[in-house]
């Protein structure tokens, strides 16, 4: 693909039922959404960093440290959000970034991004080191073939260790592996605006991960194994444990 324009888009939305107006709690001083920014500014692959939401407070806040990009109230997922927005803004490629990780590694940015010169779409993954991750299924596996692209992406522990699975855990941990799937995403431009055109795929509705309309539609996704486990705020308790890793000095 060669030298490549590569813009991060940030979705956010103000309306999260388990922690509403997230993207603007104050972690450190600073906006959650605010953090996000300045690490996706780290990263060396970035032409630009764009916030994509649908609230005008969130619109007014970014403003301050980023372009922001308004879009349409009623996308069904992050996807089309940011769809909506390298449609009207251009580049090569995009980088979507979850603005619920205020300790995103820009390093991690960087292997997504690298990943789209040989390929239509990205992301990324880490080794599960623990069993409570293991057997969660708000953690999500992915399996990959033997290029590093993935094979397909499940709530279920997979795969299915036939000889293995009736001994502890932490004997299945060391028998395989396992991947946690990490919810960045690189698409080439192109690729992005005909993915969010297919339908809700019937994986992607029985398992409820809008990656899995990609692989049903033929669209491959290369997948970077990296060393980082991502730290989401998904409750307002977590802000506590993101200000103690920041005070550590354990930011990206």
């Amino acid at each position: 693909m060669g030298r490549v324009n590569i813009v991060g888009i940030i979705p956010a939305r103000f309306g999260s039922t388990r922690f509403p107006g997230k993207p603007l709690a104050l972690i450190a001083g600073k906006p959650l959404l605010q953090h996000v920014v300045e690490q996706c500014q780290r990263a060396k692959s970035l032409s630009e960093i764009i916030v994509a939401t649908d609230d005008t407070r969130i619109w007014e806040a970014a403003q301050q440290f980023c372009r922001v990009e308004m879009t349409r109230p009623e996308h069904p997922s992050g996807s089309d959000r940011i769809a909506e927005v390298a449609e009207r803004c251009g580049g090569d490629a995009v980088v979507n970034i979850q603005g619920d990780e205020p300790l995103i590694d820009p390093a991690v940015i960087d292997a997504v991004a690298g990943a789209l010169a040989q390929n239509e779409m990205s992301t990324a993954a880490t080794h599960i080191r623990t069993l409570s991750d293991l057997d969660n299924p708000n953690v999500v596996k992915v399996v990959v073939n033997a290029a590093g692209r993935a094979l397909y992406f499940s709530r279920r522990t997979i795969p299915y260790l036939r000889e293995a699975a009736s001994r502890p855990g932490n004997e299945q941990l060391a028998a395989f592996p396992f991947l946690k799937h990490l919810g960045i995403y690189g698409y080439r431009r192109e690729t992005l605006l005909q993915l969010v055109k297919f339908p809700v795929s019937p994986l992607e509705n029985a398992e409820k991960l809008e990656q899995l309309r990609a692989l049903e539609n033929g669209i491959g996704i290369a997948v970077v194994t990296v060393d980082y486990d991502s730290i989401g705020v998904d409750l307002p308790e977590d802000v506590a444990r993101v200000e103690s890793q920041l005070r550590a000095g354990r930011r990206g």
